[in-house]
């Protein structure tokens, strides 16, 4: 794949020029070192911070994004998200569904989340319905804990029961 450059040859004695000529010429870069460095400048650009809710703020309603969110403040009303991180001082009174769930402060409501994370200050009233779940020594939790495969589909089960099929 890798192979040694002409360009960075010493130069040919008389009697070597006229037996070879080199296929790149220095006036043309090589196109693959070209083509690297312009990948290069174009590479993904870094994931844009979360969303931050202020300590002092108080928000009554749903909020829905494909980002994050960083709560510090007061939600009366469901939230969903990518990663969602409840703050120390942070108070949710509704639905959460993110497929990330930090909770540092306190949720009165459902839980839903691929993987969600109890800190040791966090406080739950509600139940949690996850894929993957942590709880740090220290945090409160009042509710019920169920794993589905699926947590953030409303409507799935994590067995869903067989009917007998009636037979005639």
């Amino acid at each position: 794949m890798f192979s040694k450059s002409k360009i960075n040859d010493p130069a040919p004695s008389s009697g070597d020029a006229n037996k070879t000529a080199s296929p790149a010429s220095p006036s043309t870069p090589p196109a693959p070192a070209q083509k690297q460095n312009e990948f290069k400048a174009s590479a993904p650009k870094a994931k844009p911070p979360a969303s931050v809710l202020s300590a002092d703020l108080h928000v009554t309603g749903n909020m829905k994004t494909t980002g994050d969110i960083q709560v510090e403040g007061t939600v009366e009303g469901d939230i969903r998200a990518h990663l969602l991180t409840i703050g120390e001082t942070a108070t949710i009174k509704g639905e959460v569904v993110a497929d990330d769930v930090v909770i540092n402060g306190r949720i009165v409501g459902r839980v839903r989340g691929l993987k969600v994370r109890l800190t040791s200050t966090a406080r739950v009233e509600g139940d949690i319905i996850h894929k993957t779940i942590a709880i740090e020594s220290g945090a409160h939790f009042e509710g019920s804990v169920q794993r589905q495969d699926d947590p953030l589909n409303p409507g799935a089960k994590s067995a869903p029961a067989q009917k007998p099929n009636p037979a005639s």
